[in-house]
């Protein structure tokens, strides 16, 4: 995430012209109001998604800096149900990213933002009717499926759709909103460790 964030400031340097705190401080406020930052910049500046994805997610040596865990990998193979991969990134990053982790034999797809077009719109997370749209596809009720996540916003978004929630703490990124101190009403799961899914599976909260 740092290298991401990284990219999206200089992107905002060159493209917007303005200088590097302004940059910044417009992906962070784009990324608080919107729950991501590509949203801002399409709707109030004219920037085209494709080549703003393609630019900020680059990231050269990527694969010798990405380590995968084997106690995370025991958790992938021993969670029942199908698993998907739901990121506002480019399709080519997160196929890059599993194939080091050397994980995606234990996921039954991707839905990567390229995938979240409505009525020719955008609509990425934490985007309400692209959730229901993805559920609708996957034959599922709601109430099957858990959204894994690290941002809350997103979480919050998937409540409404009657999804249950885990929320994610493991990896802790520098200028995200402030945490609440407990769990929201809207997380069923608080977890810092992929084993600790089993809880639901159990049903244990």
């Amino acid at each position: 995430m740092p290298g991401i964030n990284a990219g999206m400031t200089d992107y905002i340097v060159e493209f917007l012209g303005v200088d590097r705190e302004q940059a910044d401080a417009l992906r962070r406020h784009y990324w608080r109001r919107y729950g991501a930052t590509l949203l801002g910049l399409v709707r109030h500046h004219g920037v085209r998604a494709s080549h703003f994805l393609h630019y900020t997610h680059r990231l050269p040596g990527l694969e010798a800096r990405v380590r995968g865990h084997a106690h995370d990998v025991a958790a992938l193979q021993r969670l029942p149900g199908r698993k998907f991969i739901l990121t506002n990134a480019p399709r080519a990053y997160a196929e890059r990213v599993l194939a080091a982790l050397d994980i995606g034999r234990w996921f039954d797809g991707v839905f990567s933002v390229e995938d979240m077009r409505m009525f020719g719109q955008l609509r990425p997370k934490p985007d309400v009717r692209m959730l229901r749209r993805l559920v609708a596809s996957l034959g599922v009720a709601p109430s099957q499926c858990v959204l894994v996540e690290d941002t809350l916003e997103h979480q919050k978004a998937a409540r409404r759709v009657g999804l249950r929630t885990v929320w994610m703490q493991r990896w802790l990124r520098r200028g995200a909103p402030a945490r609440p101190a407990g769990r929201p009403a809207y997380v069923d799961l608080r977890v810092r460790h992929l084993r600790a899914l089993w809880r639901l599976c159990a049903g244990g909260g």
